[in-house]
């Protein structure tokens, strides 16, 4: 039987994100029978329904045909004004529409949030699980997983150091394994 395809999104752009360093952690400890791949979502085109009228941008075509080979999504964000950062939210509009044809229909998922704060992304983490509703993706709902003061768990080198959140992300990945093969 072929591995389960789990694709990762991270909400942030930046080259030295906290939260790719999650999601690389993650591929890393990906579990027997999965392969882990970080999807990128930068270089897709704002939405518009008008570049979707017959001939959308291939950004589309290519983002699309990816989301819908995946059996199942991890999101992993920080919080932008308490809310989901600009790129996430486009890349999850991108793969709904047009209306009707949404890729990610039925897929299990769960979130990850981070900041350098106290709070961990609280807010961007339940406005994106909003989002998975619509969509339909089920999301995991325990544990849920804020990371916060997330710089202080990696080293210089951008290695994640910091053993309970560690452990944290290994519990997270056991639960969401189960949580994907009771909706597969």
């Amino acid at each position: 039987m072929a591995n389960k395809k789990v694709g990762i999104f991270v909400g942030s752009l930046r080259k030295e994100s906290f939260n790719r360093k999650i999601a690389n952690y993650l591929v890393s400890i990906a579990p027997e029978g999965y392969d882990f791949e970080i999807i990128e979502i930068g270089q897709l085109p704002f939405y518009n329904e008008d570049l979707d009228n017959g001939n959308p941008p291939a950004e589309f075509v290519d983002f699309r045909k990816t989301v819908s080979g995946l059996d199942a999504v991890l999101f992993v964000t920080p919080e932008y004004n308490r809310s989901v950062p600009a790129v996430l939210k486009n890349a999850v509009d991108v793969a709904s529409r047009p209306y009707g044809k949404n890729v990610w229909n039925g897929k299990p998922g769960a979130v990850i949030s981070s900041s350098i704060g106290a709070i961990g992304g609280f807010g961007a983490n339940h406005i994106l699980r909003q989002s998975l509703v619509f969509i339909n993706v089920p999301a995991m709902a325990q544990p849920e997983a804020y990371i916060g003061n997330v710089a202080a768990n990696f080293d210089d080198s951008g290695k994640l150091t910091k053993e309970d959140t560690q452990k944290f992300l290994k519990d997270f990945i056991k639960a969401f394994q189960s949580w994907v093969e009771k909706l597969l």
